[in-house]
């Protein structure tokens, strides 16, 4: 047989558009910096020239369902894995036949994680654990030291695509995860593991067999140096659910969310705190954020956000210092920065408070990533408690949105958010003005309600103390 030939060709990774050369933009979806080398086989003329087999009208080899009879009772369609916080992600479990794509940087637990979620379905199911990146010996080294149940679970150390799906045709397990993505190969494909078209076309092929068998299915995906699961956006695309590990390496919580989910909310998270047994559940995690909090010092707040139906407690800390330099300047972490750039905007011009001479940094204690509005009001007081230097009270809590014009808005939930802050013993609350007609300050015996309208009021509200 001839030796086919290889051509080069360029492949956007956020559309999967081809190009002979390589663009800066993508001519079709008009992204910059997405067009990646890849290797594919060149047709030869004779197949090029071979004209397509004639479809015979009127037969199929489908059968289509009723739509009646198609069961979807919970107990049929779900499987409960057993660790409360994946399922309060997953929206309440596994859903059978999905196919759900788990990313985070490498060492963030996403393996530790889905052998844990094996050895707890195992206990009543089969489980296949396909491994491209380990040795069977390292799987069953991790999983020794997990703890992790070993009757059910089969292990195979291979990359090689067709193989795998004829081994899950044949074993028909309750669950199959793949480890990883990116290790995976389609031997009929001529481009190196990992490509474009490799990483697209298995994609497709494990989606092909869960479907068709009703096979949940786990895919492991790596991440690129921007925090994008590496490989083409039409990968994220066929799943039905993309999670994502995110956490501070150097520190123990983790916080897994969902940024899509066909069956589920996408405002849902799970945490959990990284030990030397695995990854063990934060069922309190206001608690957890809030332990070694300093008292009496300037520059802190506590802030509640809304992950979904689940309040949680954060502190802001904030350093307002005197700057050596011409431009002081301005970090963020776990808030945004141009949202911080606004917010000493409205602090200057509206409250009257000079950061112009003053380096400022803002932290999110626990990892934790900050991005609703009603965040606002606590990291202003934050900064203006650190270039004040008055420490806000230990016991006190800020909730509102801060616009342009000073003033303190409503925000949603604030009565989930109330109950939280008086469970975890908070005696006082600095809220919107407006919210406080729409609740009853009765239903939250020992938490005084101090309504604001604009935000040097708030500000006042600690100079008092």
């Amino acid at each position: 047989m001839p030796k086919e030939k290889l051509k080069t060709i360029y492949v956007c990774n956020q559309c999967g558009e081809t190009s002979p050369r390589w663009m800066g933009r993508c001519p079709s979806c008009g992204a910059w910096n997405t067009m990646t080398e890849d290797v594919v086989a060149e047709p030869s003329k004779s197949s090029s020239r071979a004209a397509a087999p004639a479809r015979v009208t009127g037969q199929t080899s489908l059968t289509p369902q009723k739509l009646k009879n198609i069961s979807t009772t919970e107990e049929k369609s779900r499987i409960i894995t057993g660790i409360s916080e994946l399922d309060r992600v997953l929206g309440g479990g596994i859903v059978i036949g999905s196919v759900t794509l788990i990313g985070g940087e490498p060492g963030i637990g996403k393996s530790t994680i889905l052998l844990q979620l094996c050895g707890e379905v195992s206990k009543t199911k089969n489980v296949l654990y396909v491994t491209g990146e380990e040795s069977v010996r390292q799987i069953k080294l991790r999983a020794v030291r997990l703890n992790v149940p070993e009757d059910n679970i089969s292990l195979v150390a291979e990359s090689d695509v067709d193989e795998i799906c004829g081994l899950i045709e044949s074993m028909k397990p309750d669950l199959v995860v793949i480890d990883s993505i990116q290790t995976m190969r389609c031997t009929d494909i001529s481009s190196s593991a990992g490509t474009v078209s490799q990483v697209k076309e298995s994609s497709a092929r494990f989606l092909n067999v869960a479907k068709t068998l009703e096979i949940p299915t786990f895919i492991v995906g790596h991440v690129n140096k921007d925090g994008a699961i590496a490989g083409p956006k039409v990968m994220e695309h066929i799943v039905d659910t993309v999670l994502y590990f995110e956490g501070d390496k150097t520190l123990p919580y983790r916080v897994l969310r969902a940024v899509k989910n066909r069956y589920g909310s996408t405002n849902e998270i799970g945490m959990f705190d990284m030990t030397g047994r695995g990854l063990a559940q934060i069922e309190n995690p206001s608690q957890v954020m809030l332990e070694g909090r300093p008292l009496g010092i300037s520059g802190t707040c506590v802030a509640c956000v809304m992950e979904g139906t689940r309040p949680v407690l954060s502190e802001v800390q904030a350093l307002a210092t005197k700057t050596s330099f011409p431009s002081p300047r301005r970090t963020a972490s776990g808030f945004d920065y141009n949202r911080m750039y606004l917010l000493l905007a409205v602090l200057e011009k509206r409250a009257g408070y000079n950061f112009s001479s003053q380096d400022v940094y803002v932290n999110i204690i626990g990892g934790l990533k900050l991005d609703e509005t009603a965040c606002d009001l606590p990291v202003c007081i934050a900064m203006a408690s650190s270039l004040l230097d008055l420490p806000v009270g230990e016991k006190t809590i800020a909730i509102g949105e801060v616009g342009l014009g000073g003033e303190v808005r409503s925000v949603t939930h604030l009565e989930t958010r109330l109950r939280e802050a008086q469970r975890v013993g908070f005696d006082t609350a600095i809220v919107p003005k407006h919210n406080l007609k729409m609740i009853d300050p009765a239903q939250f015996p020992g938490l005084k309600l101090v309504g604001v309208s604009y935000l040097r009021e708030a500000i006042n509200t600690i100079k008092l103390k």
